[in-house]
């Protein structure tokens, strides 16, 4: 498992599934002359997308990024259509690490799309219960609503699956929320209505986790943004803000969905720096 160290955060991401999406949607109008370039698609033209969780800890607390897409969560049909090649293993994850779902704190939710949420939730003894019982769930306000209410075009992404069982664990916030030493959320919309990033500073170091505005390193183009995205120049104008400030900071990005890079850092130009790479499996 990969690791980053910001002076008294550490990071380390767990196995939370993989999925396989359009590479058209996934770069929206993008012709994929470019994005290709960066972002090779397979044969069927979808690119690998990881739905791994960082686990966050500082000040004693265990905290988790997004939760994966789960275990036995999806049917054969939305595996097929998703993609999904391999379901979460993060139980074995965190196995590895001397944890327990039990010992997760809190659950950082940028947004709460199947692929993010889904492993919020498990089947036990037929029926659905939380995954992690005793962890507060952090979520932005305006996301909530629409994961219970959803649109016409949201409710394919927001299910119920992955709210109801833990609707009493969840704490939304306005505009921002100081979560732990070093660690906030922020919301920026543009991706989904509610969505948020994540801000780590610790000891001179940052890291931020864009999220979905920043799914993969070839997503550094504040243009290239998803067919998905449900506000596309609000997901640009963050990109315009955060990105640059980001740079300025010698910040870390950190991803959530990228097959190839766990984190890396740009130069003013654009240029890799530093960076984490997943270690391919074997």
């Amino acid at each position: 498992m990969e690791q980053l160290q910001i002076g008294k955060i550490k990071m380390t991401w767990l196995n939370g599934g993989v999925t396989h999406l359009d590479g058209g949607a996934m770069f929206g109008v993008v012709p994929k002359p470019l994005w290709s370039k960066k972002y090779p698609p397979n044969d069927n033209n979808q690119i690998q997308l990881r739905t791994d969780p960082i686990l966050v800890q500082v000040d004693g607390k265990n905290i988790l990024i997004e939760s994966g897409i789960g275990n036995g969560k999806l049917s054969d049909k939305q595996k097929r259509n998703f993609g999904v090649t391999e379901e979460a293993k993060l139980e074995q994850s965190l196995e590895q690490l001397g944890l327990t779902a039990d010992d997760i704190d809190i659950i950082l939710m940028t947004h709460m799309h199947f692929d993010h949420a889904c492993g919020l939730t498990k089947w036990e003894g037929g029926r659905l219960v939380s995954a992690f019982p005793r962890a507060q769930i952090i979520t932005s306000q305006i996301e909530w609503d629409e994961m219970r209410q959803p649109n016409i075009r949201s409710r394919n992404t927001y299910w119920k699956e992955n709210w109801e069982p833990i609707a009493e664990q969840v704490v939304p916030f306005e505009k921002e929320k100081e979560i732990a030493s070093g660690v906030k959320m922020v919301h920026t919309g543009g991706h989904s209505n509610g969505h948020s990033i994540i801000i780590m500073e610790s000891g001179g170091e940052m890291a931020i986790h864009m999220a979905d505005l920043l799914a993969t390193h070839a997503h550094q183009n504040v243009l290239w943004v998803m067919a998905y995205d449900d506000y596309p120049m609000t997901s640009i104008s963050e990109k315009q803000k955060w990105i640059p400030y980001a740079i300025e900071k010698q910040a870390w990005f950190t991803f959530y969905h990228d097959a190839h890079y766990r984190a890396l850092k740009w130069d003013e130009h654009g240029n890799i720096i530093a960076h984490i790479k997943r270690v391919q499996d074997e």
